[in-house]
């Protein structure tokens, strides 16, 4: 995941926050929690990941 990707969800998950403390409903304001906290841990695994495949490829072992 690029940062333009990252930050691009995580400011939307941001508005969906805002949106949901503005019209004073929990459920969406509840969305938009989940949603940054699953894109920062998909951004998490991501990375990861990548760090893993570059260690496989450099042939290190664990």
């Amino acid at each position: 995941m690029n940062a333009i990707t990252y930050w691009t969800l995580i400011a939307l998950a941001v508005a969906v926050e805002v949106w949901g403390q503005v019209i004073d409903n929990g459920d969406v304001t509840l969305v938009g929690v989940i949603a940054g906290l699953g894109v920062i841990a998909v951004h998490c695994l991501l990375l990861r990941a990548d760090r893993f495949e570059e260690s496989v490829e450099a042939g290190e072992e664990r």
